[in-house]
């Protein structure tokens, strides 16, 4: 008699397609997907797009966690106890495609299946590695090479797959929110890095992995 084949779970194939549990959802640029505040019910996993994650302080004060791309899960504190709701508020900045997963659909995804779980996990990890670098470049790192870190984030040059070149069409207002500094400064070092030719406009705002010196340089 023949062993029954195990049935393989595809990973890739549960987070591009829409089924129980999981809708997929579109969100212009600018758009809010959740509040800090609202209801940890559910996680988000990026197919298209930059998401921005944000943070208000008691006091109103507003500061950028993460930048969030294609590839990348949103909201996972959904999958906690401990955190009913949500502590971050993500927004679109450039158009995305997103796939909705219920918070009880993600939870039994993780205790039956290995291979997700393990994804989710490396996921999670790389993460945290990411934002420790983020807090070592707030405390340690000039406001130059936080621009520069920030453009490379988003043109995803460093990142696995290839890179995107084109910056989301974004403030420079916005870019100094991010960065922690002023739009003046940033309009100064955005013009150096024009110069030097590491970025260039042309329809758009391209990055080239050149800029990757500044971040390197000490």
């Amino acid at each position: 008699m023949k062993r029954a084949m195990k049935r393989v779970f595809d990973s890739d194939a549960f987070l591009q397609q829409i089924g129980a549990g999981r809708r997929l959802l579109q969100y212009q640029k600018k758009q809010v997907i959740f509040s800090q505040g609202d209801a940890a019910d559910s996680i988000y996993f990026v197919q298209k797009g930059k998401v921005r994650l944000s943070i208000v302080s008691k006091h109103g004060k507003e500061a950028t966690l993460a930048l969030m791309g294609a590839g990348d899960f949103v909201g996972e504190e959904c999958v906690a106890a401990s955190h009913p709701l949500r502590f971050t508020t993500a927004t679109a900045i450039s158009d995305c495609t997103m796939l909705m997963i219920k918070k009880r659909t993600m939870t039994a995804l993780l205790k039956t299946e290995h291979a997700f779980s393990d994804r989710f996990v490396a996921f999670l990890l790389a993460r945290n590695a990411r934002f420790q670098e983020d807090l070592t470049d707030q405390l340690f790192n000039s406001s130059e090479k936080r621009l520069a870190r920030v453009l490379l984030q988003l043109s995803q040059i460093g990142k696995d797959g290839p890179p995107e070149n084109v910056v989301p069409k974004i403030t420079q207002e916005m870019l100094a929110e991010m960065v922690g500094t002023t739009r003046a400064r940033v309009s100064f070092f955005m013009n150096r890095f024009r110069k030097m030719g590491f970025i260039h406009y042309n329809g758009g705002l391209q990055v080239h992995s050149s800029l990757l010196n500044v971040v390197l340089h000490d």
